[in-house]
């Protein structure tokens, strides 16, 4: 087939939910994306699977209060949308916490998307209270039903790159592109880029729907702010090299507008992975909050900056240190209840929907992936003495940059704060206050205790590093997913979704996100463009 109703371009997760629901609809449509069929699903599938719910039973069930209210307070307080062009965004925002507070849980529910009945917190120094909702089965486990129902009704077209979105008198007609040569590369791995075939495809509506730029680190330094300081010259990939933007760019050749492009998302906890698939793979540490942070002269990071309150705040910090790393100084204890790793591959017990095996976590030890890390991860340091880890942390560098009697006076400092149930340290304030939370007591925070206590060892040291991830910003859209011209304008015919979108509206997040949105974002935006295009 050459001509469809609908052609979607980009097999990721909100390529797939604007096919599945056009589908529904009665639409004929072709989904065509560059790589091979085995990476269908695109970025979801590593995903760690987490959405942002409001006011869900799994919440309710933990003994947390949410409210609509009280999450679009938080989303406000996080974008701090403060452009001319972020009157689309912002409705994008509204409709989106209206969404996860009202159809979002009982459409998935309906699709047979299962939750973990934990709630996490994500992002602390701006969620109120938990909201991170993880998939049972985690990435894979929210594009089983998609993927399902794109088969049985769409035609999908792989190693079809896109080349040009044609337009004729001002409306899209189709687009044209290359048909690239066969690729057993497994999912995620680089695939050939070499081009057997044209191919033109026809239709009255295009979809883009092909991520973002992560995966092209001179496009993220090109694209970086200087709010945030010096661009890396280091940095790991938290996503393949062919998430790189280039639809975007295409989508702005055919007259699309895009907005926001300096807003970014990118992670400090990232790991090198010891077992890669793409090329400076990294892996994310999503971590509890009683590691103790340090830059990479051994200086602990001001207060608020935690382990998991505020990605950005922390990164601009660290941007201005002179250097592309820093470290998590921890325990044995904090370890194996605190440190999980973002990912589908990451999280066996999840993904594979092995409740015994996820009752493991609750009853001790670090989870088999971590340990792993562990032993043949390049970023850890395990000691029995803090003069040994520190050493090894040096080793690290390759440089002496860490001083042990500073670090060491930091810990007893810390330690010392210990000796009552009150503290001006104010990071122990925030743990005892998040142990009031159940899911936290459970499963995710340790309880305070002496770092230097070798009862509580091992120590161990992680450096962290950049790793790239997100676009926030993006082609800008009205609430239905049409492309804006460069005076505001739908081009008619042309749509946009998820990452390529900034997740609705060229960047619904504003300047930061809440966590479990950027999944949840492209489920929404996905849904928004292809109802559009059905009513109409």
């Amino acid at each position: 087939m050459t001509s469809a109703d609908v052609i979607v371009v980009g097999a990721g997760l909100a390529g797939l939910v604007t096919t599945a629901e056009l589908v529904a609809a009665g639409r004929r449509v072709i989904l065509v994306d560059q790589e091979p069929e085995q990476s269908l699903g695109g970025q979801a599938f590593w995903s760690f699977g987490g959405l942002f719910l409001v006011d869900s039973p799994e919440q309710r069930r933990m003994g947390i209060r949410d409210s609509r209210e009280l999450a679009w307070q938080d989303w406000l307080d996080a974008a701090g949308f403060d452009r001319p062009e972020d009157a689309w965004p912002r409705r994008w925002a509204a409709a989106y916490v209206d969404f996860a507070a009202g159809e979002k849980r009982a459409w998935l529910k309906q699709l047979g998307v299962k939750l973990f009945p934990i709630v996490g917190w994500a992002e602390r120094g701006f969620n109120s209270v938990p909201r991170f909702h993880i998939t049972w089965g985690t990435g894979p486990g929210i594009l089983e039903p998609f993927v399902n129902r794109v088969r049985d009704g769409a035609v999908l077209a792989f190693r079809h790159r896109v080349d040009e979105i044609v337009r004729s008198g001002g409306t899209v007609t189709g687009v044209r592109g290359k048909i690239l040569e066969p690729s057993d590369a497994i999912r995620g791995a680089a695939s050939s880029r070499t081009a057997v075939a044209d191919f033109e495809l026809t239709a009255p509506v295009v979809v883009v729907t092909s991520g973002g730029i992560g995966g092209d680190h001179d496009l993220v330094r090109q694209s970086w702010p200087e709010r945030l300081g010096p661009p890396p010259a280091e940095m790991i990939a938290g996503v393949p090299a062919h998430v790189d933007g280039r639809m975007i760019g295409i989508t702005r050749n055919a007259g699309g507008t895009v907005i926001n492009p300096d807003r970014m998302w990118h992670y400090v906890e990232g790991l090198q992975n010891w077992d890669p698939i793409w090329d400076h793979h990294g892996i994310r540490i999503l971590p509890g909050p009683s590691s103790i942070w340090l830059d990479a002269r051994g200086r602990r990071l001001p207060v608020p900056l935690y382990p998991g309150f505020d990605t950005l705040g922390t990164l601009a910090h660290l941007r201005t240190t002179g250097f592309d790393h820093s470290w998590f100084v921890l325990t044995q204890k904090i370890i194996e209840k605190e440190f999980a790793l973002s990912g589908s591959e990451q999280n066996p017990d999840l993904t594979g929907r092995d409740l015994r095996k996820v009752l493991g976590r609750i009853r001790g030890g670090a989870p088999a992936p971590v340990e792993a890390f562990k032993r043949n991860g390049a970023d850890f340091v395990v000691a029995s003495t803090l003069d040994e880890l520190v050493e090894g942390m040096n080793a690290r560098t390759g440089k002496p940059l860490l001083d042990v009697a500073g670090i060491r006076d930091t810990l007893v400092d810390r330690d010392r704060e210990l000796d009552n149930p009150f503290t001006k340290d104010m990071q122990l304030a925030a743990i005892r206050n998040f142990r009031q939370y159940r899911g936290d007591r459970l499963m995710r925070t340790a309880a305070p205790h002496r770092l230097l206590d070798p009862s509580n060892g091992p120590l161990i040291a992680v450096k962290l590093h950049i790793l790239t991830r997100k676009t926030l910003g993006g082609l800008h859209t009205d609430l239905g997913g049409r492309v804006l011209d460069a005076i505001g304008e739908p081009i008619p015919g042309l749509f946009a979704a998820g990452e390529a979108s900034g997740f609705g509206g060229g960047g619904v997040h504003g300047y930061r996100a809440l966590e479990g949105t950027f999944l949840g974002g492209c489920l929404f935006s996905g849904r928004q463009a292809a109802r559009t295009i059905a009513s109409s």
